[in-house]
């Protein structure tokens, strides 16, 4: 498989290469230069594969020979050890759940799939190789828990100071070894820039590669849970619309990758915060990146989602095909305080935030009666503890995940600038 850079000056690489660089040298995210849709057979007759089976014929035409089938079974297995349930909401409303995971958020998913896919790579490799990640919430904690103690892989996490939650800095600030945490004076947006200005300094980007969801082994395996989600629901034999809490776009435009493979998904729903500048490109048909506004539903607080061009890529670029089966709203933090309390009064069900604007998707969308409504519930509600806890009549129980770093001291360095970034990067 080769991949190309979605700004067309680079020239086209490996899956392996993609993987270590992150970022293409013309500064464009990689982009698979075929996608071949999977049989009808495998599709129609999913149940009768297990989640394991269906995540490698899934990912296999992505990697090609560059991992021996043996060793991407043995990630597959490593990376897929806890469950996505599904948990009805009303009756054509469900939760599809993807934070019961070791950081209890989605990105454990393709955090553990590219880390061990790196560590493979680097296996015959005396040099070290830096992971640079921008977090605006829950990347940092899974990628943090993901790389530690990888052979020869340090990991420099950037998060916005005082942008993210309580929970999600302990996560990624308490685990020390090989991690290290940078306290940004900014917003994600800044983030998310000093690191690709990083892989195009050629002072220090020589060894560094990115687990953002830019990078393909972070992003396709996302595909996973959208297939396994699909493996319970048709059933039902309803059409099937997934909404999809969006900032960076990554999670989404797997789904549309999966959708792409053959899966049969009616329609995708990308619910925003008061980011809204995918909402209003849709609306206008002008792309408008702006600076991130802080939200309580954080880890969306995206101004210029770097996935957006992928999904752009998967539509040629044609807005009006684009429509026929996206769409993209925005809520705002009242908006989506009144709907944790409603789907709690519907149905007794503990939403975070992020969910909740998913659920707000579904409602703006519209669903049909014979569809079927999945919202993705991307992280546990303790980790927006403060918000839920002041939004609804419970006390969240604390998992045994985050008992193991709630009382453990933060250890991050402050930086303001991309010049501290290198500093920090050359010592």
């Amino acid at each position: 498989m080769q991949y190309y850079s979605l700004h067309h000056n680079s020239p086209k690489t490996t899956f392996k290469k993609a993987v270590i660089e992150g970022l293409a040298k013309d500064r464009g995210i990689y982009f698979p230069d075929v996608i071949t849709a999977l049989s009808s057979e495998f599709i129609e007759n999913i149940s009768d594969f297990t989640n394991h089976e269906i995540a490698f014929k899934v990912i296999e035409q992505f990697v090609g020979d560059e991992i021996p089938e043996d060793i991407l079974k043995d990630i597959i297995k490593h990376t897929l050890t806890f469950d996505f349930p599904i948990v009805e909401i009303t009756n054509n409303i469900a939760s599809l759940e993807l934070f019961h995971g070791p950081t209890m958020a989605f990105k454990d998913v393709g955090a553990k799939f590219m880390a061990q896919c790196l560590e493979y790579f680097n296996t015959n490799n005396d040099e070290e190789v830096t992971v640079l990640v921008a977090t605006s919430g829950d990347t940092g904690g899974a990628v943090a828990n993901g790389f530690l103690d990888a052979k020869s892989v340090n990991v420099v996490i950037l998060y916005p100071s005082g942008k993210v939650s309580d929970i999600q800095e302990k996560q990624l600030t308490t685990l020390g070894k090989n991690i290290t945490a940078l306290e940004v004076d900014g917003v994600f947006d800044d983030c998310q820039e000093m690191v690709k200005t990083a892989f195009l300094d050629d002072e220090i980007a020589r060894n560094l590669t990115s687990a953002n969801s830019i990078n393909i082994a972070r992003w396709l395996p996302q595909m996973f849970y959208f297939f396994i989600a699909y493996k319970e629901l048709h059933q039902k034999k309803k059409d099937i619309v997934f909404s999809v809490p969006s900032g960076n776009f990554g999670n989404i435009c797997a789904g549309i990758m999966a959708q792409k493979l053959g899966l049969p998904v009616k329609h995708f729903v990308a619910s925003t915060n008061v980011n809204d500048t995918v909402p209003n490109f849709l609306e206008s048909g002008i792309y408008e990146p702006k600076p991130s506004k802080a939200t309580i539903s954080n880890a969306m607080d995206v101004g210029n989602p770097s996935n957006f061009i992928r999904i752009r890529e998967l539509f040629n670029n044609d807005l009006e095909t684009l429509k026929n089966s996206f769409s993209s709203y925005s809520f705002s933090d009242d908006e989506t305080r009144e709907k944790m309390q409603d789907i709690y009064d519907i149905s007794g069900y503990v939403s975070d935030p992020h969910g909740a604007v998913g659920y707000l998707g579904l409602e703006k969308y519209g669903l049909k009666e014979n569809e079927i409504g999945v919202f993705l519930e991307t992280a546990h509600p303790v980790k927006f503890l403060d918000v839920v806890e002041s939004t609804l009549p419970v006390k969240v129980e604390i998992p045994q995940q985050i008992k193991k770093v709630i009382d453990k001291e933060k250890v991050a360095l402050k930086i303001s600038s991309y010049e501290d970034l290198k500093n920090y990067l050359n010592t």
